[in-house]
């Protein structure tokens, strides 16, 4: 079960959005680990933090991420993931040159990743009130 979901209060928006997010290293290459895993970890939470995401709770694996985060409704997830990946992997390779001759050629995440959502309130909830709103309406 995800844990509760804080309701974000901005000038022009209310939102409650929440994503897990998950992607790999290239060839799922176990590279995340010891000093390069805790560097990941600082530069996620900067990165974050700079661009307004609200991490909720991630697990840093050998050759993978599970990232369980709020993005402001502005922000697309592609574009959001796309940034996490690609400043992660430019600053990792800056730090750790030896990180390269690890993988083939040159890449440390795999170019796909994946995305769901979550909320407080479940679909089925959701499809009831929109139906129930829509009968009212209608009613009307």
């Amino acid at each position: 079960m995800y844990p509760m979901i804080n309701i974000v209060y901005k000038r022009n928006c209310v939102y409650q959005t929440a994503y897990h997010v998950i992607w790999c290293t290239k060839y799922r290459k176990p590279v995340l680990v010891e000093c390069i895993a805790k560097e990941f970890n600082k530069l996620i939470d900067a990165i974050c933090e700079e661009n307004k995401l609200i991490i909720i709770s991630k697990e840093i694996q050998p050759d993978h991420i599970h990232l369980f985060i709020s993005i402001p409704p502005a922000v697309s997830i592609a574009n959001a993931v796309r940034k996490l990946k690609g400043i992660t992997a430019r600053k990792l390779f800056i730090k750790f040159s030896e990180l390269k001759k690890k993988l083939y050629n040159g890449a440390l995440w795999s170019p796909s990743y994946y995305v769901g959502t979550a909320g407080n309130v479940s679909a089925k909830t959701i499809q009831k009130y929109i139906e129930r709103a829509g009968h009212i309406k209608s009613r009307r």
